[in-house]
């Protein structure tokens, strides 16, 4: 069963797959400014608890997973006091105040960076980030399905779900010169695909065919990491999953907001130097065009995949479940 909040995309996902789905009244804490919700969504959370605590009652599940949020709160609380073990999930290098204190009482606490070990002791586990699997992608393959010969070099660059009109400015700015040593597919989501159209239209005509703009991949995301040579994207949870299991050399520029954690996510991986970091703030075409030259030498961008390769866990999702039907176990 899933168990999603009131304000959410959950239920839209969910549905399809003919998975049990329940709604408490709590919704993700994202109110900016004075307003009623500053009231109200206290009022949610605690009438979410017994909510939950009879949803428990309902269904009496073996296990509880939670990614943490104010969601988990109501769902970790009524699973302590009906004796149901719960496993929390933090995706994070830093965690957040929600997710730190659905973790006090959660029997068990997954991270995805090792640092992370420090904030949980005693009861957490590395399991790295669920990420789609890339096991059958065939490298040579993938180039090939998107037209690229031996001594082409791809630039993967895309947002992940945060604002990206920074990583748009600079790759614009940059982008008839960036042509001339990288071929640049760039997911640009929908709303930036009329942007991106009329740069491509501006482009002289032999460097037109170098620069491909999509609005989504979705099924096609996996081949082209890896594919690509080269990733230009934010830092969260999942991007940097997913450039160490493939082991591709990134630029990461982590969004600046939401606490800041994606700073602390991208700092980590270019201390290991699987990664070069670029604070938001930072990013313009002049500074996408040096970090992008200073990798397209092969040997210092082999260096930085090959660091990145060594903290994948393509495994994560096996990992985690491995340890909910351990606790479901030992619970019966």
């Amino acid at each position: 069963m899933y168990v999603g909040g009131v304000r959410g995309m959950e239920r839209r996902i969910v549905r399809p797959a003919d998975m049990p789905y329940r709604e408490l009244m709590v919704r993700s804490l994202r109110s900016g400014g004075m307003n009623a919700h500053l009231v109200l969504d206290p009022l949610r959370l605690g009438a979410s608890v017994p909510q939950a605590w009879w949803l428990l009652g309902r269904w009496r599940p073996d296990v509880i997973f939670s990614t943490g949020g104010y969601l988990g709160i109501p769902l970790v609380l009524a699973a302590r006091a009906r004796h149901v073990p719960s496993l929390v999930w933090e995706g994070n290098l830093v965690p957040g105040r929600a997710t730190a204190a659905v973790a006090r009482w959660a029997d068990r606490v997954a991270v995805s960076f090792p640092p992370t070990l420090e904030a949980f002791p005693g009861r957490s586990f590395l399991s790295g980030t669920p990420i789609r699997s890339f096991e059958r992608i065939d490298r040579v393959a993938a180039r090939s399905s998107l037209g690229l010969g031996p001594d082409d070099r791809l630039l993967l660059a895309f947002g992940g779900s945060q604002a990206v009109a920074r990583l748009t400015a600079a790759l614009e700015g940059a982008l008839e010169r960036l042509l001339e040593g990288w071929q640049v597919l760039h997911v640009a989501g929908e709303a930036g695909m009329a942007s991106a159209e009329r740069a491509r239209q501006q482009l002289a005509e032999g460097l037109r065919d170098r620069y491909r703009p999509v609005a989504f991949l979705t099924d096609g995301m996996a081949e082209a990491l890896v594919a690509a040579d080269l990733v230009l994207g934010r830092a969260g949870s999942s991007t940097c999953a997913e450039v160490t299991a493939v082991g591709v050399a990134s630029i990461l520029v982590p969004y600046p907001y939401a606490g800041a954690h994606q700073r602390e996510n991208a700092a980590w991986l270019a201390g290991q130097g699987a990664a070069r970091l670029v604070p938001d703030g930072e990013l313009d075409a002049e500074r996408l065009l040096q970090e992008a030259a200073a990798l397209r030498d092969d040997a210092a961008r082999g260096r930085m995949a090959a660091a990145a390769r060594t903290l994948g866990r393509p495994d994560a999702a096996e990992r985690i479940s491995q340890a909910l039907v351990e606790m479901a176990g030992s619970a019966a």
